[in-house]
């Protein structure tokens, strides 16, 4: 049987690497994703340091080494990123300014009684670890699986607070200017000791972990892609 067609997208500083956004590549049936590592390696150099650490996508859900590839699968590449009770969750990925007053409005209803906003701002000088001053942030996303995974942690909130009434994760990509709101977590609840503050902290911290975004800093030195340092494991 002949070797099958596959496309191959890339993100972040892995597309810089590849020289484009997306590849095709061939594959013989039953290939695993060890395979298609191996596959790139050879066409195309310039990836073979960045490949050991390299997260693969399958169809918007995790592949690991073993993991056959079905024909006709979509397939991506990033580094590792920087989606119960009956809540409703709203799962966003945006080009458009974060109006953190109509987000609070939209899931505020007679029920609610505690609402916690949690929100991350660009930081234009940053003090902790290397000090450096950034003049904006390029943020990237692979849309329809980042969004596929905010709605799983919305899931994993409603199991873990099933007090919690309505969920909201919206991340912002495009080019940011410090002091622009990026990314949005709320939890709302009738009390405040249902676990809203907790539900947020974990929303953001899992969205930082499992949900395929990026961001490149740009300042007086340069860009630089920022990895993070987490690896999906087998369930994320």
């Amino acid at each position: 049987m002949s070797d099958l067609p596959f496309t191959i997208l890339f993100f972040a500083h892995f597309k810089e690497l590849a020289g484009a956004p997306q590849v095709e590549i061939h594959l013989p049936p039953n290939a695993t994703v060890a395979d298609l590592k191996a596959r790139l390696a050879s066409i195309i150099p310039a990836l073979v340091n960045a490949l050991p650490t390299a997260v693969v996508a399958i169809n918007q859900e995790f592949g690991f080494d073993e993991d056959l590839i079905p024909a006709g699968a979509e397939i991506a590449l990033f580094p590792p990123v920087s989606g119960g009770s009956g809540a409703l969750i709203q799962a966003q990925v945006t080009t458009e300014p974060l109006d953190l007053n109509q987000l609070t409005a939209q899931h505020v209803d007679a029920e609610t009684g505690a609402v916690c906003l949690f929100v991350g701002v660009v930081r234009g000088e940053t003090h902790r670890g290397a000090a450096h001053t950034t003049a904006s942030l390029e943020y990237e996303a692979y849309t329809a699986m980042a969004e596929a995974k905010l709605r799983q942690i919305g899931a994993e909130i409603q199991s873990r607070w099933p007090q919690v009434l309505q969920i909201a994760l919206v991340q912002r990509i495009g080019i940011l200017e410090p002091g622009a709101p990026s990314v949005a977590v709320i939890c709302t609840a009738a009390h405040r000791d249902e676990g809203v503050f907790e539900a947020a902290r974990y929303g953001i911290d899992r969205l930082k972990e499992i949900a395929p975004i990026w961001k490149k800093e740009i300042g007086p030195n340069g860009e630089t892609w920022v990895d993070g340092d987490y690896h999906p494991q087998p369930g994320d």
